[in-house]
């Protein structure tokens, strides 16, 4: 997906959430436990629910590789699934060396066809220009992250006196475009959106953090958006964990639609027809 269908896509749903499919299997209403892929089932009705209020999916890997094989069967089952219009973003936070990370390109972007797939800059430009030059493809380069040990690492000021996440965006948009790379910014630092757009004016920022984490939509809205919007906005447990009964994706279509209200709203006043 091409950076203009992306926002194509924002501009036509009026919206710019992304949902996390952080399908833990002990989360999921018991009843769905009775399916041949609990996990799939979960994540086809989550999907059903939302896909007219988001343009993204993110499935984290993480809790499909730890069921094994049938984890990844509901994986690869459920981004066969997902409607083509949406972006679907590889939640797997790789980073090798070269030939590894190639490797690792080719599972996500040849055999899975997602769209993104989140990588960690810490081994360098090695580690993160093998996933690059896939047509229509993207890296989602960690910068900022929502999670409250970021600041052990990330906010460490450097020679150059920039903090290391200043650092790694400023070193990144060399390797890539706005048209292939992305950069994780948390929702939790809204402090730090005017600045940190200021460094990557043109690129998409994947903002987690919004919903269970306490990020507050319109204060990044204001300050991190640009003239295509710029920003996927995920949620996952506030949306897909909304209610563990029968009526879980009545209550996740619920919850996606308080937030692409709130979107349409703040969309409306930054691109006026």
């Amino acid at each position: 997906m091409t950076r203009h269908e992306l926002f194509a896509q924002i501009q036509q749903k009026q919206s710019y959430l992304c949902i996390g499919l952080d399908s833990d299997i002990t989360k999921i209403p018991k009843h769905l436990l009775e399916y041949d892929d609990p996990i799939y089932e979960f994540n086809k009705q989550i999907i059903d629910a939302t896909k007219d209020l988001c343009v993204a999916y993110k499935p984290n890997l993480a809790f499909y590789e730890a069921e094994g094989l049938k984890g990844w069967q509901a994986l690869e089952k459920t981004i066969h699934y997902i409607p083509e219009e949406h972006f679907i973003i590889a939640d797997a936070k790789r980073g090798d060396i070269g030939n590894t990370s190639k490797l690792y390109a080719k599972a996500f972007f040849n055999t899975l066809n997602a769209d993104a797939v989140t990588v960690a800059p810490y081994m360098g430009e090695d580690s993160v220009t093998p996933f690059l030059g896939f047509p229509g493809k993207w890296v989602i380069l960690l910068a900022l992250t929502s999670n409250p040990g970021s600041k052990n690492f990330q906010f460490l000021y450097q020679e150059n006196g920039q903090s290391l996440y200043e650092n790694v965006i400023n070193t990144a948009i060399k390797w890539g475009t706005p048209d292939e790379m992305m950069f994780v910014v948390g929702a939790t630092h809204p402090e730090k959106f005017q600045e940190i757009r200021a460094l990557a004016p043109d690129y998409f920022f994947l903002v987690p953090g919004v919903g269970a984490q306490g990020g507050e939509l319109k204060e990044i809205s204001k300050y991190g958006m640009n003239e295509h919007c710029g920003l996927l906005v995920n949620s996952s447990r506030s949306i897909i964990f909304a209610s563990d009964g029968e009526d879980f994706a009545e209550k996740a279509h619920a919850a996606a639609l308080e937030i692409q209200q709130e979107m349409a709203e703040i969309l409306k006043n930054k691109f006026p027809s």
